[in-house]
């Protein structure tokens, strides 16, 4: 084992098993499903573009998918997928691990404040 790793390894070992687990058919249910009425909620608000909450509606609905589907499936994933390729213990896994946890933790940054966004633009348009 890397001296000096043993956090190292223990924190790619659990986020190698939380990219495991959460690829299950509620997760993505949600996940997917969410953009899918992302979807239909944008095509809704232009085609009554003039109604009250159609531009909120349109924001939110642009935020969630690009924001959240689109950074995560850009961004994300391969992050994740390149972890998923090391051995925790190798010296490659603790050198990858420190880039990834940068790169991770701010496009995470960018889907959290995307989808707050989101959230609020969709409340707005329920106003």
């Amino acid at each position: 084992m890397i001296e000096g790793s043993i956090f190292a390894l223990t924190l790619i070992a659990a986020m190698q098993a939380i990219n495991v687990a959460v690829i299950n058919r509620t997760f993505l249910g949600a996940f997917f499903g969410t953009a899918a009425a992302c979807a239909l909620l944008a095509v809704a608000s232009l085609l009554s573009w003039p109604a009250p909450g159609a531009l909120f509606l349109l924001a939110g609905s642009t935020l969630y998918l690009v924001g959240t589907i689109l950074v995560t499936i850009a961004f994300n994933v391969p992050l994740n997928d390149a972890l998923a390729a090391v051995e925790p213990d190798s010296a490659e896994g603790v050198s990858l691990w420190h880039r990834y946890l940068a790169r991770w933790t701010a496009w995470n940054h960018v889907r959290t404040a995307a989808f707050l966004l989101a959230a609020a633009a969709f409340m707005m348009a329920l106003r």
